[in-house]
């Protein structure tokens, strides 16, 4: 008796193949494009939290933390808008913060002496064991373990370091975690790029020239270290917001609400916040705000 030939030909098995891979090549943009969508949904969820927690310091001191980069006392290190904003949410060294601040990179109060933070912990003058600074503090305001909190000199570790901000203060960081950092010996994490952090100027009624930065509802200049003094802590590339010093155009017209026919931004009473995106870059398609998207 004859026995029938069983199996696929190659005719048969090259065309399933074809099909599988067509269906892979359709799969895997659709799990990319979904893995994207709840990394923006993620960060998202992070800048509500941190508006929550913005309410709440202006219900204690009654106003939003300033944002302001000024110049700052000798030694003390730069101060910028995303430093201002992790020390009023977490304070200066993470453990809450001090009614007192006089919003300083190393902490001191405004003479120069150690009645804010007391960086030593060396203050405790009600003989409790427990340093007064401590005592004094309010907040967190964010939860810790969750809070992306992390040392500016641990994020630029590149030929120009943190430029002329302090290595030491911290940045609540976005959640796309682009770099791979060291926090302490043998313990790493993955790091975002920190958030931006302007307070609007509710005094000011213009949003373009002729008016100077600094009488603007907004001031381009509050994080002007981390957007045109430091590069991409993903791979060096050059920000685009206030790119060159004097040339801000494309700051005003990236926060202006074109619902609005006079120029005009978004949150005019209040602030706005900045994240990077995945690409770690400010000023590109992929950053995500807490304004117009």
């Amino acid at each position: 008796m004859k026995r029938e030939k069983t199996g696929f030909t190659l005719v048969e098995l090259l065309t399933v193949l074809a099909i599988i891979a067509m269906l892979v090549g359709l799969l895997i943009p659709s799990l990319t494009m979904i893995r994207n969508t709840a990394k923006e949904a993620k960060q998202k969820a992070q800048l509500t939290q941190i508006g929550l927690a913005l309410t709440a310091f202006r219900n204690d001191y009654g106003d939003y933390p300033p944002s302001s980069w000024l110049t700052p006392p000798a030694g003390a290190g730069d101060y910028c808008g995303a430093q201002k904003l992790a020390e009023a949410l977490l304070g200066w060294d993470l453990m809450g913060f001090h009614p007192k601040s006089a919003w300083r990179a190393d902490g001191f109060d405004t003479s120069g002496g150690v009645l804010s933070y007391d960086p030593p912990k060396g203050r405790d003058f009600d003989g409790d064991g427990v340093p007064d600074t401590l005592d004094e503090r309010k907040g967190p305001y964010l939860e810790l373990a969750t809070t992306n909190a992390f040392r500016l000199g641990d994020l630029y570790t590149g030929g120009v370091g943190t430029g002329p901000l302090a290595p030491n203060t911290f940045v609540i960081c976005d959640s796309f975690g682009v770099k791979k950092v060291t926090i302490a010996p043998g313990e790493t994490a993955k790091a975002g790029t920190p958030i931006l952090y302007y307070r609007a100027n509710t005094s000011s009624k213009t949003l373009e020239p002729p008016a100077t930065p600094f009488q603007r509802i907004y001031n381009v200049r509050d994080n002007m270290p981390l957007t045109t003094q430091l590069t991409s802590i993903v791979d060096g590339t050059a920000h685009r917001l206030g790119l060159a010093a004097g040339s801000y155009q494309f700051f005003y017209n990236y926060i202006r609400d074109p619902k609005v026919t006079r120029p005009w931004p978004y949150r005019p009473d209040s602030y706005i916040l900045i994240s990077a995106g995945a690409d770690g870059l400010y000023g590109t398609d992929d950053d995500i705000r807490n304004f117009g998207n």
